[in-house]
């Protein structure tokens, strides 16, 4: 069986550099990706027969559309129109039973898009689209704890009173503890990022002991204080309200925490009727998120300890006062832009009268 070759493909001015911008897409269809790779094979005077083998086609396909791109350039390796009325989504009939649980037959938790698919009778890429759509995603769950203070309101009123409206000459500062950070000593050392590669870390440590980071955030700087401690009792929170106290030495100080046992302990009573210039104010039970300095310790979280490798707890503790001394060079504050009854409009009365827990 003998094959005619065909004089090389003429490119059209442009098209080549058009054609490496379509193969190297991530968006372009593989259908369209085809079309283009036989065209730029022909354009390089491969013949027909290898490159239908190449592509996976008959020597005729090729044809074609080397005739295509001849006649209309790129544009005619475009998918033509299918003819008829285009299939209509029935959008609420795929949201309706995404929001419904599988049946219990399935033994699944949440729809996958392809099993809702199958379930439906349409592609995944539909069912994919109409969630994109609607803001809907099946696969994340997160969590949710409704707080049972009896005080919820007036406590919600006082600290976020605090961040838009602090007292005049007086300095507010959000504090807590973030406990046993682990001094996490890896197996293998860190695999750098590379171009097209992530940072990567084995799975396996050895751990050398753990510190608690104790810090007083100031809301109107951003300006952080810090300390290390092996603990987090009430000596050691005792010892960091006094070095609180010396950093920040005129005016009122309103500290806002949260009710950790640690924090409403005997000892700290006692250092507050010796200290009545501090007045301490305390989020609302499993409210701690309205605490700001949480916010300074994800920062830490991520950009520090997170990927980190240390020898010994003395490491770790240097590196987060290396840190803290970084940050507060360039600290600016965090701004709180909702209003006391817009939080406690999302509050459902009913849902956190009926916990359990």
């Amino acid at each position: 069986m003998s094959f005619h070759s065909a004089p090389p493909l003429a490119l059209r001015e442009g098209d080549e550099a058009r054609i490496e911008a379509i193969l190297r897409s991530r968006t372009v269809t593989a259908g369209r990706a085809k079309r283009v790779r036989i065209v730029r094979l022909a354009a390089e005077g491969t013949p027909n027969y290898v490159i239908a083998q190449t592509a996976g086609c008959t020597v005729n396909t090729v044809k074609l559309w080397r005739s295509r791109y001849e006649q209309r350039g790129l544009a005619g390796l475009d998918d033509k129109p299918k003819p008829g009325r285009p299939r209509q989504v029935n959008r609420a009939r795929v949201l309706h039973e995404t929001l419904k649980p599988p049946p219990a037959s399935y033994g699944i938790t949440h729809w996958s898009s392809r099993q809702l698919a199958k379930k439906l009778k349409v592609s995944n890429y539909t069912i994919a689209t109409v969630w994109a759509e609607a803001g809907v995603q099946p696969w994340r769950c997160g969590t949710f704890k409704f707080s049972t203070d009896p005080e919820l309101e007036a406590k919600v009123v006082d600290v976020i009173g605090l961040y838009l409206d602090p007292p005049s000459d007086a300095i507010v500062l959000s504090v807590d503890e973030k406990p046993q950070i682990q001094a996490l000593d890896r197996t293998a050392p860190l695999l750098p990022l590379a171009t097209g590669k992530i940072a990567r870390v084995t799975p396996d440590y050895t751990r050398h002991g753990t510190t608690t980071l104790f810090a007083a955030l100031n809301t109107a700087t951003g300006q952080v204080t810090t300390a290390c401690k092996p603990r987090h009792r009430t000596a050691e929170f005792v010892a960091f309200l006094n070095q609180v106290a010396r950093a920040h030495p005129a005016g009122e100080l309103h500290l806002i925490m949260d009710n950790y046992t640690t924090h409403k302990a005997a000892g700290v009573q006692d250092w507050l009727a010796a200290n009545p210039r501090v007045t301490i104010h305390f989020t609302p039970t499993h409210a701690s998120w309205m605490n700001m300095v949480e916010i300074f310790f994800g920062i830490v979280q991520r950009q520090a300890i997170k990927r980190g490798v240390f020898h010994s707890v003395q490491q770790l503790t240097q590196t987060l006062r290396r840190f803290v001394d970084h940050y507060n060079q360039d600290a600016q504050p965090f701004a709180w832009t909702r209003t006391a009854p817009q939080v406690l409009n999302n509050i459902k009365t009913a849902e956190t009268s009926l916990t359990r827990h």
